[in-house]
């Protein structure tokens, strides 16, 4: 069905990504040799070794970008090695002084200069744990003063790309409704789909060159969606469904595969659909494009492939019944935590019968809109980091390998309410309903300090999981059974590890991914 929508209204605000949207191609990044320069300059020898551990962390505590990760760093360095640090403030001003930042790229510059000429309000939306003085700075150099600043090192933000707060204040500082907002970058979860959900429309920068005062760009696919959609085995005829339109990236990639005319995107807002309607016809393609619920998909319908482009708690069973003989729909399963996701793969025989499993996966889309999420929030963090805990006990017991997602996927379903804080050093878990916490650390080869706090002895529910778990055969899959009457519970090969999923609330719609 050609889309009647009409093309949207030029913006009255564009805003841009740093990081591989306005910089060249070198890195600006503290590392552990710069810090020692800086130390030994305030008259602090280090042993050459101090090095290499600030290095081993320094992308875990970098790529948060909040105002105290690189003190956070220093501090925990510092810690390890027993070493004395002159005045923080000062120390960090040094280290980023000696840093310096990322360099703009002219071409890139001229093309902002361009769009505020135009009238048009610019503003930097930029992940950094630079303080935003010296963000504001390289503006500055770049001649590029006009634009407004939203950085995630700013203490009045303190969230990073894809946090919704990040953009809510994106549309903030540009001051206009966020449907005249374009936001440009190189990321699709943090600079296309991030923004979109917000209600900014996106354009995701592809690697390439620049020309006159125009940014050369089309949407980016990452890697996550990529190997999904191989997953798909797109075929050419094929029937698509894809549920969580956003950007509209899995559609074009369908609509190039399968041919347009047997491609339905689907998603519950207006203002994605009507702005994917009109990228879509800009490449050629003119597919369905269904305005609804994405857990009913297209009543009376039936496809070839389905795919699920944001997480939710169970497979969706108008979506399982709307798969033809030798379909397969795909669609990743969570709890409220985003810690520990599975990749539902379902697939229809091609004698009628359903046959599914429920894979550990790394990664997964962002969860569907009205589902509960539990965080650990930067304060419960910084209380993991700092406090004594209740009890501390030394184990020669090892903690359970981050390899080991078969175990941390039945985890998420069966211990409940725990957060992994992925970026701490070591093993760090939460549980924020009760503030329950467990911290590891090694001592030495094969012993390790486990560190507990609250009224949850998390320590033992996962050693106990993880005998259940070793006892199933160290399962990394499980069988997804899926009954008629819409029940569905994964189980291990044997039996002796399963889980049923939670019942599918009715706001479980879900925006796109």
């Amino acid at each position: 069905m050609p889309p009647s929508s009409p093309r949207p209204s030029p913006p009255s605000a564009i805003a841009f990504d740093f990081a591989g949207t306005l910089t060249t191609t070198e890195r600006r990044r503290p590392d552990g040799a710069l810090v020692r320069r800086v130390l030994a300059g305030f008259g602090i020898d280090t042993a050459p070794d101090v090095a290499a551990s600030f290095d081993t962390s320094l992308w875990r505590y970098y790529s948060e970008s909040l105002p105290d990760s690189l003190e956070r760093l220093v501090r925990a360095t510092a810690t390890r090695h027993g070493m004395h640090l002159p005045p923080m403030k000062t120390l960090l001003d040094e280290i980023w002084r000696e840093c310096g930042d990322h360099p703009v790229d002219p071409e890139a510059a001229d093309a902002v200069r361009a769009q505020h000429a135009a009238g048009r309000i610019t503003v930097l939306a930029s992940n950094t744990c630079r303080p935003p003085a010296y963000r504001r700075a390289t503006l500055a150099v770049a001649d590029l003063a006009c634009m407004r600043l939203v950085c995630s090192s700013d203490p009045t933000v303190a969230v990073a790309k894809p946090f919704d707060r990040f953009y809510r204040r994106v549309i903030e500082v540009a001051g206009v409704p966020a449907s005249e907002i374009v936001f440009v970058g190189d990321r699709l979860d943090k600079d296309v789909i991030g923004p979109c959900n917000a209600g900014m429309r996106a354009v995701g920068r592809a690697g390439g060159s620049r020309s006159g005062a125009s940014i050369t760009s089309m949407s980016t696919v990452m890697g996550l969606t990529a190997s999904l959609l191989e997953e798909l085995e797109l075929r050419p005829g094929q029937r698509v469904l894809d549920v969580g339109t956003g950007a509209g990236v899995t559609a074009a990639v369908a609509c190039g595969i399968c041919g347009d005319g047997g491609v339905v995107t689907l998603d519950r807002d207006r203002h994605l659909t009507d702005a994917a309607a009109v990228r879509l016809a800009d490449l050629g393609f003119r597919p369905q494009i269904v305005c609804g619920s994405g857990g009913q998909g297209v009543a009376g319908a039936e496809f070839d492939r389905i795919f699920v482009s944001y997480a939710m708690e169970r497979v969706p069973m108008a979506l399982v019944e709307q798969l033809a003989p030798g379909g397969r729909l795909l669609v990743h399963v969570t709890s409220a935590s985003p810690s520990w996701p599975g990749l539902a793969v379902v697939e229809r025989t091609a004698c009628g019968r359903i046959a599914a499993e429920l894979r550990a996966v790394e990664f997964a889309h962002r969860a569907g809109h009205g589902m509960e999420r539990i965080w650990l929030s930067e304060e419960f963090r910084q209380r993991i980091n700092a406090e004594p805990g209740d009890w501390t006990q030394r184990s020669m017991l090892a903690p359970p390998a981050d390899a080991d997602r078969g175990l941390w996927l039945a985890a998420d379903h069966l211990l409940g309410g725990l957060v992994r804080d992925f970026g701490a050093e070591h093993l760090v878990i939460g549980a924020p309903s009760c503030g329950s916490w467990l911290r590891v650390e090694p001592v030495s080869d094969r012993r390790w300090n486990i560190t507990t706090r609250g009224p949850r002895d998390i320590w033992k529910e996962v050693q106990d999981l993880a005998a259940r778990w070793r006892a199933a055969g160290s399962p990394s899959r499980y069988r997804l059974h899926i009954d008629p009457g819409g029940g569905q519970r994964a189980a291990s090969a044997c039996g002796r590890l399963s889980w049923p999923l939670p019942t599918l609330r009715p706001l479980d719609e879900g925006p796109a991914a």
